[in-house]
């Protein structure tokens, strides 16, 4: 009976929403006149193009003001900064056709901004009409967008380009972005599906997509500036910040214990309610393997999401940066931190022998060849370095250590208990965080919630 209901639940839903979309204003126009991209919905959207001109998923940069070593007014972000998880950018992995390689004679189109939302010809942070014509609305507003139209190709000119779907069809399906035209980006970033962030966005795995809520139902965005948290990878923002306790979401005190309520003043949500992560947790791009295509990868070790027990830090929003390092600054002192969970990543890569600073790579060469000091060469090139070639042949590998945000994968029934961290063996390292020694006995001793956790017992009975 109960599977019925949800059935029926399900489709009513589903009729709904064929209904909303039928029901949008500009439907009849666009069956009488087709989709010819944004300058169709500039018709009752007038200005929203050259806004989105403006925002991080159009410019891939901004201006950072929470991490170490940052010149303020510069912008910064995947446009132009090198870090071990992709140890490249969209300027020295623009997206590209790659060298033929040697064993097949075959090629393929390759880059870090596939994601981009425009035309390949208006790239990143591009200016101007053109700019405009070439965003791609429907990417994120479309249920019926299909994506096997969006991959790179060459045009009648020879030059690459990124396939748009902009039929009718697709056009006449728009709303609010559903979970997967944010995944479809989002969760394939970093070379394959769930290596950067380690989540995926479903019922089984996140206790809000078990709700039926989608990713802008709390990345709401105004005037296509899109909210985040402050992960310390994460630097290019649009200037609005998104928390759990938020008073839209569930503010300060979301809880009925009152217990409990006391720890969200030192202890983030995440860390009772993100228990386990996954992704990508090592990454070497010194020595590549070659795939049964005769192409070459990054090797890559990865775990599945839920698979992997986070690492736990005081954070106050600020972020260590330094070439072997990006991570959380805070501590139980300054008043600001709270304690979150983590994913650690660790990248191989190559520094400068001169400077210490860590190199990029263009991927062009090792994805063909296996070459990879070539990509660094190429990228030194690109970037404007000086006796490339030397750079790249003196390249010292090395390793960076990342601190990934841990803010998905959600949990309500499979939160940590008292238990889980007030032990000996408990999941959070109090002697670590900071505690002192008589503080830690308190902290570990089941004297802090026997009684409580007894009675809760005999209620359960």
């Amino acid at each position: 009976m109960k599977k019925r209901t949800a059935a029926a639940a399900m489709f009513t839903v589903a009729i709904l929403a064929t209904a909303a979309y039928a029901a949008h204003p500009g439907a009849d126009y666009i069956k009488e006149n087709g989709y010819k991209g944004p300058e169709t919905c500039e018709e009752c959207h007038p200005g929203k193009a050259k806004a989105f001109l403006d925002t991080v998923h159009w410019k891939h940069a901004s201006k950072v003001t929470n991490v170490d070593g940052l010149d303020p007014k510069k912008e910064y972000g995947m446009q132009n900064r090198i870090y071990v998880m992709c140890n490249g950018n969209d300027i020295v992995n623009n997206l590209k056709e790659i060298p033929k390689n040697p064993e097949t004679g075959k090629t393929k189109f390759s880059g870090c901004n596939t994601c981009h939302p425009g035309d390949h010809l208006n790239d990143v942070g591009s200016k101007g009409a053109e700019a405009e014509k070439a965003i791609d609305c429907l990417v994120c507003h479309s249920t019926a967008y299909d994506f096997r139209k969006r991959k790179p190709m060459k045009d009648d000119k020879g030059r690459v380009v990124m396939g748009q779907d902009r039929s009718k069809e697709a056009a006449l399906a728009i709303g609010k972005p559903t979970a997967k035209n944010c995944m479809v980006c989002h969760e394939a970033a970093g070379g394959g599906v769930i290596v950067k962030r380690g989540f995926s966005f479903t019922k089984e795995t996140d206790a809000h997509a078990a709700k039926g809520m989608v990713c802008v139902d709390c990345h709401k965005a105004k005037d296509h500036k899109i909210p985040t948290g402050t992960d310390p990878n994460n630097w290019a923002n649009d200037g609005v910040r998104l928390s759990c306790a938020d008073v839209s979401c569930h503010g300060a005190s979301p809880h009925k214990d009152a217990d409990l309520n006391r720890h969200t003043a030192k202890v983030a949500c995440q860390t009772c309610h993100i228990p386990r992560t996954g992704g990508a947790f090592a990454k070497d791009f010194t020595v590549w393997a070659q795939n049964p295509d005769k192409f070459y990868e990054p090797t890559t070790l990865k775990l599945e999401a839920n698979e992997s027990s986070p690492v736990y830090a005081w954070y106050n929003g600020t972020v260590a940066n330094t070439p072997h390092f990006i991570g959380p600054k805070g501590s139980k002192k300054d008043g600001k931190s709270k304690i979150y969970p983590f994913k650690i990543f660790q990248g191989k890569a190559f520094y400068n022998k001169k400077t210490g600073e860590l190199l990029s790579m263009d991927f062009a060469p090792p994805m063909a060849n296996g070459n990879t000091r070539a990509g660094v060469e190429s990228a030194a090139r690109t970037l404007g370095m000086k006796n490339p070639e030397q750079v790249a042949k003196e390249a010292v590998p090395g390793w960076q250590t990342i601190y990934f945000a841990s803010s998905h994968l959600v949990t309500k029934t499979r939160a940590l208990s008292c238990a889980n961290c007030h032990a000996p063996n408990g999941v959070l390292n109090f002697k670590e965080l900071g505690y002192s020694d008589k503080e830690v006995v308190k902290l570990t001793s089941p004297e802090l919630f026997f009684n409580k956790v007894a009675a809760k017992m005999k209620e359960d009975w």
